[in-house]
């Protein structure tokens, strides 16, 4: 291995975390996780975190070989290096993410909201490869996206553009861990898919597959649909309708090439992806109706994030008490 050839990525969910050693090439040459919310303590986090990569960059060439750690979170900021008042991780209030781990590897950290480092994965790597403007859309426990614009990423003046997950689509509406309601979210998010399942079910006597299992969620739903089950498909077709509306005010506000499914919930498939089209060719302004591609990611979920957050690694100053 070449001097500085390598990188490490990290991905933080609220389910596990990832780190991973990439080389200059996108080649994984080593990759473990262990479970987030074991750590409910930021600082216990950060120690469980910081051994790990040790013992992983020790094991994998030493440190004169690594240049900087990239890290994708939910709520990251880029402009500020933190989490910012995340609604689903367990640690509140802002997170000095990127100088707490710098201080413990002695390497340059750069932090990200987990959909730019997935738009930067689907860019360098997949569905978005050779556009210049796209939108990625995150869909897992929240809702979040990165816009790239004329082949940059647009974060914002604070770093928080893309927060279509918080914009309001139901006046009044769902509460949301965000503090407001009706937050589109709510609605087609994996809380809210197993939301309008339960009030679906609430609202008639309908036999369904539904009502026998034992845990509810976007997958077990989806798997439901795929076994023809009408309340189920119709719990699709109602997230399908709200989300096709939100992303249609998105598109006729930033006009993309493309928007790029990404996270657990799209594994739906065509149960999600078949209804949003229809509502989003409806509602979209009339001038760009039929010129946005609605694609699915074609990278696997983790591999992809791992791989932006190693992107995202090389794109930081290099700082190193190594070399």
């Amino acid at each position: 291995m070449e001097k500085s050839k390598s990188v490490i990525g990290v991905d933080i969910s609220t389910e596990l975390t990832t780190y991973a050693v990439v080389d200059v090439r996108g080649n994984v040459l080593a990759r473990d996780c262990f479970e987030t919310l074991k750590f409910p303590d930021i600082n216990q986090f950060i120690t469980e975190l910081a051994n790990r990569i040790m013992a992983m960059v020790e094991a994998n060439g030493g440190y004169e070989n690594i240049r900087s750690v990239g890290i994708s979170t939910p709520s990251g900021n880029f402009v500020r290096e933190s989490i910012v008042n995340s609604p689903n991780l367990p640690w509140k209030g802002e997170i000095p993410l990127a100088a707490l781990l710098r201080d413990r590897l002695g390497l340059a950290v750069a932090v990200a909201n987990d959909a730019h480092v997935t738009a930067l994965g689907e860019k360098v790597y997949g569905s978005a490869h050779g556009m210049k403007d796209f939108v990625l859309l995150n869909l897992g426990i929240g809702f979040g996206s990165c816009i790239f614009s004329r082949d940059r990423e647009h974060l914002g003046a604070d770093g928080f553009a893309g927060e279509i997950g918080h914009t309001c689509v139901v006046v009044d509406g769902r509460e949301c861990g965000c503090g407001n309601k009706g937050c589109l979210e709510t609605y087609v998010g994996a809380k809210g898919i197993v939301r309008t399942a339960q009030e679906l079910m609430s609202e008639s006597q309908e036999p369904s597959l539904l009502r026998q299992l034992e845990h509810l969620s976007p997958r077990t739903i989806a798997e439901c649909c795929d076994k023809g089950d009408k309340l189920a498909i119709e719990v699709y077709r109602r997230t399908g309708q709200i989300l096709g509306l939100g992303i249609a005010n998105y598109a006729s506000i930033v006009n993309p090439e493309a928007f790029i499914f990404a996270g657990g919930v799209s594994h739906a498939g065509k149960w999600l992806m078949e209804p949003t089209q229809e509502s989003f060719e409806r509602h979209v302004f009339h001038n760009i109706r039929g010129k946005v591609k609605l694609l699915r990611s074609i990278l696997d979920d983790r591999e992809r994030d791992v791989l932006g957050a190693s992107a995202l690694a090389w794109e930081v100053k290099e700082y190193s008490l190594f070399k």
